[in-house]
């Protein structure tokens, strides 16, 4: 019997890190049934940003890389379907695996269904309800031209079915009568089995100078808050605030994008201010390794991010979610993380709120681990 061949494209970080689950989990489990062939898009294309992550993730080379770079929305993500449809052609895989809501995800969706090779969507259900977000838009597309759709969580499910989609399905999964699965989150996956072998914590917060659980982390890179300077300056405010009342250290690694809007500033006083603050620790893009170490021994963590959402739920941290939504509503509403957006004075508040805060619970919203392994079995089953 013949190996199914899949081709799972990646262009961003966490799409990198979510794609060595499967990886994982086919040399584990399933080698002699799956052949999977990585092409990277290039959407993220510089070496602390990309290329780190397959090293230590242990992830097989990219077969391909399209080196697409920086661009507009419809620039890039055209470059990348004229890209992966050539590829797609010259390899005719069973199928292809898409991950979350990026211009790759997009692009990879268009180019297979225009030429019918079923698509798996990896973070399927996941809404914001709003369509201002380029992600929203990626997401929702993806979905209705997928023939399995996996979503992280039952909230995920129930938007799906809101949609049209079917919970069960007859036969075969196609893009007509899609198989939808809750199958957890295939980035608890990796915090499991990376925090379990993570060892270099004591070596990285000692050449940092950090205490476990006595600093802050932080991260920003979303066009929201980086792109329109009011916004920008509220939040490093509400840093420089936050450092002040708490004296705590608030470590900050910095997308080379961000760093650069930071710099740009009209008030440059302000700028250096907060730059030079010896109790601010600006770094460049961290490492998976190194992020679950920070994530780890953290005292709370401050994000646009969605993948640090789960992960600060996932290492049983208090969040700061600089956004107006999230698609990561169950862990809201449970009661671990605020959502602020970037109005100072609501950061401010939800900082001081959670730092006080002692009754947190953490129920399991997000499976057991084993989402790789069930995805894998379930293309093999359904496709």
């Amino acid at each position: 019997m013949s190996r199914k061949k899949i081709i799972t494209i990646v262009g961003a970080r966490p799409q990198i890190i979510k794609a060595s689950a499967i990886s994982r989990a086919i040399g584990l489990f399933f080698k002699e049934e799956i052949e999977e062939i990585i092409v990277h898009t290039g959407q993220h294309y510089d070496q602390n940003m990309s290329q780190i992550f397959f090293e230590e993730l242990g992830i097989p080379k990219p077969s391909y890389n399209i080196n697409v770079g920086s661009g507009r929305h419809g620039q890039q993500t055209a470059k990348m379907i004229d890209g992966i449809e050539e590829i797609l052609i010259k390899e005719k895989p069973d199928s292809v695996i898409l991950y979350g809501d990026t211009n790759s995800t997009i692009a990879g969706a268009l180019a297979a269904s225009k030429i019918h090779i079923p698509i798996v969507h990896i973070e399927a259900g996941l809404r914001s309800f709003n369509k201002k977000m380029p992600e929203e838009i990626n997401r929702i597309a993806c979905d209705h031209m997928s023939s399995l759709l996996f979503s992280p969580t039952k909230q995920g499910i129930k938007n799906l079915q809101k949609e049209g989609f079917k919970l069960k399905q007859e036969g075969k999964a196609t893009m007509d009568a899609p198989n939808m699965y809750h199958c957890g989150d295939i980035m608890l996956d990796n915090s499991m089995y990376f925090g379990e072998r993570e060892n270099r914590g004591n070596q990285l917060l000692t050449s940092l100078k950090l205490e476990a659980n006595k600093y802050i982390l932080c991260t920003i890179h979303r066009d929201s808050n980086t792109d329109i300077e009011l916004n920008l300056i509220g939040i490093l405010e509400a840093l420089l605030s936050c450092q002040e009342e708490t004296q705590m250290k608030i470590v900050l690694p910095l997308h080379p994008r961000t760093r650069g809007k930071i710099e740009q500033l009209r008030d440059q006083n302000f700028v250096n201010l907060f730059i030079n603050n010896p109790n601010i620790i600006i770094l460049p893009p961290a490492g998976f390794n190194d992020i679950i170490t920070l994530e780890k021994n953290t005292k709370l963590i401050i994000t646009d991010s969605g993948g640090l959402q789960k992960e600060a739920y996932f290492f049983e941290k208090p969040c700061v979610i600089l956004r107006e939504q999230t698609e990561w509503v169950e862990i809201v509403d449970n009661g671990n993380a605020i959502l602020t957006g970037a109005d100072n004075a609501k950061i401010k508040n939800a900082i001081s709120l959670l730092l006080a805060k002692n009754d947190f619970t953490y129920p399991t919203l997000f499976g057991d681990g084993k989402a790789g392994k069930f995805i894998c079995s379930k293309i093999l089953s359904d496709l």
